[in-house]
């Protein structure tokens, strides 16, 4: 009988042979994306052979082991559909056992370009703290057992979240990929700048601790073994041991839960004719009353709900965030960085009506003069403002704090709540005169054919902002420049709190009518795609 392990690994073999006759465009991205991978391992590889003989090689070499355990075990999580066959609900119709299928999926998941790249770093990792026989000998069998302790944590996290990862809730999850990949960037490069200032010793306190937790500590034996410390290299190849064989354990009771217990799909859900109204109801004792209070319960809950303005929004959250607060954490920042924050908010006032895609109908037919419309962007623009003015107030007080710099606090919150209220302005403007469509499926957030109408809408719409804010920032140049100037700058917060009030109700205004006239224009713009 043929083995199921062979079966397994040629099932994924003809996945990637299938994924690839698709189209010329999924092999030359396949091929693309291997060749960089692949090149970037080698560079890691020979960069950590490098380190071989420093005194700390291996503060560099446990780490970066934990840190690719850390990704294999994040990667199910945040791409979910990146392999299908990380879902074994796929399999449970068949007659098999969950054990043989546990060593049948472990050895296909070690084919593909992940694995390779993971192999190449380890083999790195291993040969910058080996020296002499032992620690050779003993690197063999490390670089095995961390990369399958990398794999097999990886399918116990995807067995483990399988129900949620392959549910609309669970694909949401992606979305949080962009604020973790850019809060990872901002991390690596602050502690690139601490590494460069003081030296790899300060990673040392770190390799120790991770020196006994798998699969680091199968690195940790190595550097044990060529220090002549043969029983604590036993010690911690048994840990990188006990840590496959729970993994292996945790993964395949997973699969038996899958196996033979029914999914919710199976179910029938309890009281399915009567809806949860209580969310709602307390969401709209909140909110003003009649159309304004509609729209605004509307658009919170399609950044809620809908995936692409979740995107949008998380995204702007974490870089409205991040720029500020890092630079200022670095020692680079100016309190101007935490305009950073109105600003990106600012932008989700762009393209209103095409983030409602087709749906816009339903809300077209309620405008039918330009007083609908006004209400209706009006009651846009306060829903983002019920983010935006707390969000921007907290992130200019916070960078203010990081800086110790009290004094120009009334300067930065005024000026970031002058450009927010340029930026709305603008954006109901824009959201009128060059409305575009964006796709619900894949990642394109331009139909085709629009992607001058989009760069018009945004990027001329900041451009548009910042010039209305010339005259906050000429009287915040002004105030600096003066002999007692600080003694008034407290002005600067009002004046720009009412200065950007003032430009919102304009825009809103201007664009009341704009939108009403277009209305047509606007619904056949939108619905593209």
């Amino acid at each position: 009988m043929t083995s199921l392990t062979a079966t397994v690994v040629r099932l994924k073999l003809s996945l990637l042979r299938g994924g690839l006759r698709q189209s010329a465009g999924r092999r030359a991205a396949f091929v693309a994306s291997a060749v960089v991978a692949l090149l970037f391992a080698l560079l890691q590889t020979l960069g950590l052979v490098a380190l071989r003989g420093h005194a700390h090689a291996e503060a560099v070499a446990v780490p970066g082991t934990a840190v690719l355990a850390l990704g294999w075990a994040v990667m199910p999580l945040f791409f979910p559909s990146g392999d299908e066959t990380l879902d074994p609900t796929r399999l449970v119709m068949l007659p098999l056992r969950p054990r043989p299928l546990v060593r049948a999926l472990l050895a296909a998941s070690l084919v593909g370009i992940g694995p390779l790249f993971t192999l190449l770093v380890l083999v790195g990792c291993v040969l910058s703290v080996a020296h002499g026989a032992a620690g050779y000998a003993v690197s063999v069998a490390a670089v095995v057992l961390a990369l399958l302790v990398c794999v097999a944590l990886a399918r116990a996290v995807a067995a483990a979240n399988v129900r949620l990862l392959t549910s609309r809730k669970g694909r949401d999850l992606a979305v949080l990929s962009g604020l973790v990949i850019a809060v990872g960037a901002q991390l690596v490069n602050f502690g690139a700048q601490r590494l460069g200032s003081a030296g790899l010793g300060q990673l040392q306190p770190a390799a120790d601790v991770l020196s006994w937790v798998p699969p680091a500590s199968a690195v940790g034996a190595v550097r044990s073994a060529s220090e002549g410390s043969y029983g604590t290299a036993l010690t911690q190849l048994a840990l990188s041991v006990a840590g496959l064989a729970l993994l292996i354990a945790v993964w395949a009771r997973s699969l038996t839960r899958l196996m033979t217990s029914p999914d919710g799909s199976t179910l029938q859900a309890l009281d399915a004719g009567a809806p949860d109204r209580t969310s709602s109801a307390g969401l709209r004792r909140l909110l003003p009353d009649g159309r304004t209070g509609t729209v605004m319960e509307r658009t919170l809950r399609y950044i809620w709900r809908d995936p692409k303005t979740k995107a949008a929004w998380v995204t702007s959250l974490a870089i409205g965030l991040i720029v500020p607060v890092f630079n200022a954490v670095q020692g680079t920042g100016s309190i101007y960085f935490a305009c950073f924050a109105a600003g990106m908010l600012g932008i989700q006032m762009y393209n209103q009506f095409g983030q409602d895609t087709s749906a816009f109908w339903m809300v077209a037919l309620t405008i039918s003069s330009a007083r609908d419309a006004h209400a209706e962007l009006r009651g846009r623009a306060l829903a983002l403002l019920v983010v935006t003015l707390p969000y921007a107030t907290v992130v200019t007080v916070l960078t203010t704090a990081l800086l110790d710099a009290w004094d120009r606090l009334p300067e930065a919150l005024g000026l970031s709540l002058a450009l927010l209220g340029a930026m709305l302005a603008t954006g109901a403007w824009t959201s009128a005169r060059f409305p575009y469509s964006i796709p619900q499926e894949g990642h394109k957030n331009v139909a085709p054919g629009q992607a001058g109408l989009a760069w018009i809408s945004i990027f001329g719409g900041m451009v548009a902002a910042a010039l209305l804010c010339s005259p906050v920032i000429t009287l915040t140049i002004w105030l600096n420049v003066s002999a007692d100037g600080d003694a008034w700058s407290w002005v600067l917060l009002p004046a720009g709190a009412g200065y950007g009030a003032a430009l919102t109700l304009l825009g809103l205004r201007l664009a009341a009518p704009r939108t009403a006239v277009r209305l047509p224009e606007i619904l056949t713009a939108v619905s593209r795609g």
